[in-house]
């Protein structure tokens, strides 16, 4: 189990890495560590804010793909018929579109802190985009 630490806005979670489930896909986002961008709210999908990542391609397809995360579960799709994205889950979501449902691979968790999921989840839809940074821990 590789440990990782995101900062997203003012909160620190820790997380793992799903390489037993989603071994590609974590292989590829290791590469890309450590890895920064905006999370944005989500606009269909429900409870979660999400990284809009145009057509930067990590090379993967699908594993362990999932229309519905749980809160602290992160996934990311790889692109297709929408831009890439990464979206992290901070209550219900059923990951869509404007071109309609899809499904990401479920590829890092949550292992602390999700007593702030709610919380960041409000201030990026009260507040607008904020910084999340993905590192080893």
């Amino acid at each position: 189990m590789t440990a990782i630490t995101i900062i997203a806005g003012p909160f620190t979670f820790p997380a793992r890495l799903e390489e037993e489930a989603a071994p590609k896909t974590c292989a590829a986002f290791r590469a890309a560590m450590p890895f920064q961008s905006k999370i944005v709210h989500v606009r269909w999908s429900g409870e979660g804010v999400w990284m809009p990542l145009g057509d930067y391609d990590f090379g993967v397809g699908y594993e362990n793909a999932t229309s519905h995360p749980a809160p602290g579960q992160i996934i990311l799709y790889p692109g297709g018929i929408s831009e890439t994205e990464i979206l992290l889950a901070y209550g219900g979501v059923d990951f869509s579109s404007k071109v309609g449902q899809l499904a990401g691979n479920h590829f890092i968790t949550l292992t602390g802190g999700h007593e702030n999921l709610m919380t960041l989840g409000n201030l990026v839809l009260y507040e607008g985009a904020k910084s999340i940074r993905f590192e080893l821990a």
